[in-house]
């Protein structure tokens, strides 16, 4: 291991990096080393490496779990400006380790870091070894809360899980270390004692004083403007208080406290920092920005209809984006082409991690010459009476530039103008195209941006080359810093990565030719058919949901490779297994045709590879998370369903909402209050009410979130909870996506809704919205579960929207306006699902203002789509909106009938008395109210509604207020067809 971390701080220094050693004091990363978390401020340039041992009191194990160190070894890099080629640089560090990277799967997958602590966040990736995680790799955005330009690269390495994987070692403890000495024998002892000191045996005071004591001192050194000792001293604070989290001695408040106490202190550093080194006159110089490039000044000229390719070529997006991008360009490239007059052909485009590809075929060698005519003043005040032109007429000649002689008329709406016909000459299409392909990638964005070292352009992932030609012509594409050129780039393993094209003809063959399938859904079919292939080879058949959309876009050329794992893992329930294949791994996994799982499973690997060695890899990789999940599902079976939900004081929900075991409380009580209302308290509610959330305090929902509800239902299994206890607690969960499971019991719904109503009432009272696209806490998903509950069980339809959310709120204190605002935000999910189901939008609308009771709307949906076709119902609905047109808005529905005088508004009268009250249901009605139609059009007929005599009048018109006050409660008529 000794070597690796040589042969790293050889490679770098060799490519700018000066070193500086470990901090001096405990830090959780190599990211707090000042050498990065301060030096990526400012506009200096800098280049670093070092060791750093990283201190995370929560990872303690005592040695014993095979992956999980409390002190672990990074090696920093940071690489500030961006020096425009990372990834090769990175590529080549590996090669350096000696990893041959042609033979192994090297791949770069999203993920975002963000430190509100710190007040920084980066966009960027794990990179991948063989499915394991061995690096992150940011592209720094922001620190201290400041904005950072110029851009920094901060690559950190995962020392002991590079080596284990290189040197084919299951435990850290085997590490060959240096000669003759293991990582266990050389760090085993302290590896121990630390674990048992942060936690069992800190002492919870002295570190609560500590923590004080340095906070005082980092105030007090940026009170004296000397950011270095104050950044020291955050640090300080920062471990004290991991020792504490570890210790379990931090509460919900002292959280908060503390974090918020910590961020601000962190921000001033960083701030202080900044404005001393340009008080030093920034001494390392100044980074100065990338040269824009050079603008075209010619175009080259075709002379026949021609193929345009266009290629963005970028770093790995992240996979949602692929999809996302590719449709976006198209359309993009598609308007803008429209709104020329060049002449084209359909508009395609696909997408790899690497790549956005559009090919148009038979664009037009340039446009057709266009006259427009340009209109002047009026004939009568272009020319006087002598005919000879006026000011007017010879300020216009001189502003088209031409005679007034050269200029004609023009009748528009009768008048006539003087006018100018124009012809605009046509463009040729090189230079058409070089204008509109430069703005499609200058306005390019996506759902997170961010930037690197272009000084204009802003994305998802950088965007490093531009390809584009007409033909074999060159189309110059000029963007800010890019430009575009002839040649692409392909496996950054290839012998040659990067390539000339010839031509936009055949470019996906040309692309296929170097190991890159552009199509997606030609990769989609590849893995399909070949993970198929070998899971029959085993005897079982592949498990694609989930995960294929992602994998299909993490790879350029999908390369499925079998893999196995022990059958004693089968022992864990099978959805710890599967969710660690496709939530850490995104395998594939393998079922017998009963749909039992199988100890196989299918990885994707990225282009040629050694499959055997990565076959390899990832089956370590996963034998290494299965071990993990082992541990933690031992030592949660040894722990009292009591201890974990006690578990739930540590876990802060949100702020002013408290704790989870807050919020579980909340549930519980709420689930009571919602079950009086339909009369289904029973035993099994109250006791899975008990114990609601208790999951979260587990070791395996804290490390595998989305197990959440499915560790509930089995730890209770296995407490001597009744199978209906631990099903009402899994069931509590769900659903956790549109299209989800849905609760199967009466308790399940009755915990789920509460959960959902707890989180809508209590982040609307604390004005958590969603907005746009930002929804932190999932209040759409919230949302869209309690309203597809309330539909599936139409017996609950007694608990409303409205009563849920005021129900919810007697443990919160919520504004009005705010429950208003969390049931109008369920109602438009509701109209959403029935939009998305393909409903009518007329039909949506009349049945929304039901939709307090969504299976009450149902009900009324599905009676109207049955009559919607029916002669008397559309003769009714049509009386009923002649009758709402007329009534003035606020006219009560309440009349003298004595006041009736007209053989036609008596027979209103009779009709309408006549209707059966208290009826239930649209059909019922529309039977009830069917005798209303004829005396409705007759009164219109022979009634003058608006009588000069206000008696009359008002007897009248209260009469038809009545009829639409009886209508009103069964649907909203006035959208309906008429």
């Amino acid at each position: 291991m000794q070597d690796a971390l040589l042969a790293l701080t050889r490679y770098w220094t060799d490519r700018g990096c000066i070193v500086v050693q470990p901090y001096n004091t405990e830090v959780g990363a190599g990211t707090l080393n000042p050498a990065t978390v301060l030096r990526v401020l400012g506009p200096e340039p800098w280049r670093v490496s070092y060791v750093e041992p990283s201190v995370r009191p929560d990872d303690a194990r005592y040695g014993e779990n095979p992956n999980r160190l409390q002190t672990h070894t990074q090696f920093q890099v940071i690489l500030k400006p961006d020096p425009g080629d990372p990834q090769e640089l990175y590529l080549g560090s590996l090669e350096a380790l000696g990893i041959d990277v042609r033979a192994h799967d090297v791949r770069f997958v999203e993920d975002n870091w963000a430190s509100p602590a710190l007040g920084a966040w980066g966009l960027g990736w794990e990179v991948w070894l063989d499915g394991l995680e061995i690096t992150q790799f940011t592209y720094f955005q922001q620190a201290g809360g400041m904005s950072l330009d110029p851009v920094s690269v901060e690559i950190t390495y995962g020392i002991e899980r590079i080596m284990m994987a290189l040197q084919g070692v299951s435990h850290f403890k085997d590490i060959a270390y240096a000669p003759g000495i293991s990582y266990g024998e050389a760090f085993g002892q302290s590896e121990y004692e630390m674990s048992r000191y942060y936690l069992d045996d800190a002492d919870v005071e002295a570190n609560k004083r500590l923590f004080e004591e340095y906070a005082a001192e980092a105030r007090r050194m940026l009170d004296a403007r000397l950011p270095v000792p104050a950044h020291n001293y955050v640090l300080k604070c920062s471990h004290t208080f991991n020792v504490l989290d570890a210790r379990g001695a931090i509460s919900t408040t002292e959280r908060a406290r503390a974090f918020a106490r910590m961020r601000g202190l962190a921000r001033e550093v960083a701030q202080l920092w900044a404005a001393r080194r340009e008080e030093l006159g920034h001494p390392l110089g100044l980074v100065e920005p990338a040269a824009p490039a050079t603008a075209p000044t010619g175009f080259a000229t075709v002379d026949q209809p021609r193929t345009l390719l266009f290629e963005i070529g970028t770093e790995e997006l992240p996979p949602a984006e692929v999809t996302r991008t590719v449709e976006a360009v198209r359309e993009a490239v598609a308007a803008k082409l429209g709104a020329t007059r060049l002449a084209h052909g359909a508009v395609q485009a696909h997408g790899t991690p690497r790549r956005i590809v559009v090919l148009v075929p038979d664009v037009a060698p340039r446009e057709p010459d266009a006259e427009r005519t340009v209109r002047g003043p009026r004939v009568s005040a272009a020319f006087g009476a002598d005919g000879e032109p006026t000011k007017a007429a010879l300020g216009f000649a001189r502003g088209q530039g031409v005679d007034v002689a050269a200029l004609g008329r023009v009748t528009e709406n009768g008048v006539e103008h003087v006018a100018l016909v124009r012809t605009d000459v046509g463009r040729g299409a090189v230079e058409v195209l070089s204008g509109l392909l430069a703005e499609v990638v200058g306005e390019l964005r996506a759902e997170k941006n961010m930037r690197w070292n272009d000084p204009k352009l802003s994305f998802t992932r950088p965007i490093r080359w531009l390809l584009a030609l007409l033909g074999d012509t060159p189309v110059p594409v000029a963007v800010s810093a890019l430009a575009s050129g002839t040649v692409t780039r392909v496996h950054r393993t290839a012998a040659e990565p990067v390539v000339e094209v010839p031509g936009a003809d055949g470019y996906l063959d040309f692309l296929a030719g170097h190991g890159i399938t552009a199509d997606a859904d030609r990769r989609r079919a590849e893995i399909v058919r070949r993970a198929e292939e070998l899971a029959a080879s085993v005897g079982g058949v592949v498990d694609f949901d989930g995960v294929l959309d992602e994998v299909t876009n993490l790879v350029e050329r999908p390369t499925p490779i079998l893999g196995s794992f022990s059958a004693d893992y089968l022992e864990l329930p099978a959805q710890i297994l599967t969710t660690v294949m496709r939530k850490h791994q995104r395998y594939l996994p393998v079922r017998s045709a009963d749909g039992a799982l199988l100890p196989h499973f299918v990885a994707v690997a990225n282009g040629a590879v050694d499959e055997d060695l990565v076959r390899a890899g990832n089956e370590a990789v996963l034998r290494a998370r299965y071990e993990d999940a082992a541990f933690f599902w031992r030592a949660d079976l040894r722990t009292p369903l009591e201890r974990m939900k006690a578990g739930l004081e540590k876990l802060t929900f949100a702020d002013k909402l408290g704790s989870m075991a807050d919020r579980a409380g909340r549930i519980a009580a709420l689930a009571g209050r919602l079950a009086e209302v339909v009369g289904a308290a029973d035993d099994t509610l109250r006791r899975a009410g008990k114990l609601a959330k208790f999951d979260l305090g587990s070791q395996m929902v804290i490390e595998l979130s989305s197990l959440a509800g499915v560790m509930a239902r089995e730890y209770a299994l296995r407490a001597g909870e009744t199978p209906q206890v631990a099903q009402a607690l899994y069931e509590m969960e769900l659903p956790r996506s549109a299209g989800d499971a849905l609760p199967g019991s009466t308790a399940g719904a009755l915990l789920s809704l509460a959960d959902r109503f707890d989180l809508l009432a209590g982040l609307f009272g604390i004005g958590a919205n969603p907005t746009g696209s930002s929804d932190p806490f999932g209040l759409r998903r919230a949302a869209l579960g309690a309203v597809s509950v309330l539909r599936a069980f139409p017996e609950l339809r007694e608990i409303t929207l409205s009563r849920a959310l005021e129900l919810a709120a007697r443990d919160l204190a919520v504004p009005r306006e705010a429950l208003e605002a969390a049931r109008e935000f369920a109602v438009r999910r509701y109209e959403q699902q029935l939009l998305d189901a393909g409903h009518d939008h007329r039909h949506v609308n009349a049945v929304l203002p039901l939709a307090d009771a969504p299976a009450v709307a149902d009900e009324t949906l599905a009676e109207l789509v049955a009559l919607a076709d029916d002669e008397g119902f559309t003769a009714l609905v049509a009386a009923l909106q002649r009758v709402r047109r007329i009534v003035p808005a606020g006219t009560a529905g309440e009349y003298d009938p004595g006041a009736l005088r007209e053989p036609a508004e008596l027979a209103l009268h009779e009709a309408f008395a006549a209707v059966p009250r208290g009826t239930t249901g649209l059909a019922a009605f529309v039977t009830a109210a069917s005798g209303l139609t004829g005396p409705v059009n007759t009164f219109f007929d022979e009634v003058l509604v608006m009588a000069e005599e206000p008696g009359l009048r008002a007897a009248r018109l209260g009469l038809l207020a009545a009829i639409r006050d009886l209508a009103a409660p069964v649907l909203a008529w006035q959208e309906l067809p008429s």
